[in-house]
């Protein structure tokens, strides 16, 4: 993939800690403590993407009847190679929450805070 004409492929990519799934509109990702979204499709250009989204932080135990979730404006980037992705998440505010190798077409191996 690339160009920038290409997209990243449709479907689920998975990896350590982050389970991503892309469709039409929309990517919805699930970590360890959190989850977010991003719009799709996401452009690629020389193995590159940028992506605007939000990230929602999670907590254990369980969650209060009409409890609400903050959603952090975030930045979904990384490249991505044939089959294998690396995906970076940084907050708005610059606070970088890491970076994930993820396969097209594995299940993610996400670990629900308790």
């Amino acid at each position: 993939m690339s160009g920038p004409d290409s997209v990243i492929a449709l479907g689920s990519w998975g990896g350590d800690h982050a389970s991503l799934v892309i469709e039409r509109t929309i990517a919805s990702i699930e970590f360890d403590c959190a989850h977010g979204r991003f719009a799709a499709p996401v452009a690629v250009d020389r193995g590159q993407f940028s992506s605007r989204g939000v990230y929602i932080a999670e907590h254990g135990g369980p969650i209060r009847e009409g409890e609400v979730f903050i959603e952090q404006p975030a930045r979904y980037s990384g490249s991505v190679d044939g089959d294998r992705m690396v995906l970076r998440v940084t907050l708005d505010n610059g606070q970088d929450l890491g970076s994930y190798t993820l396969t097209r077409g594995a299940g993610g191996r996400v670990f629900k805070c308790l």
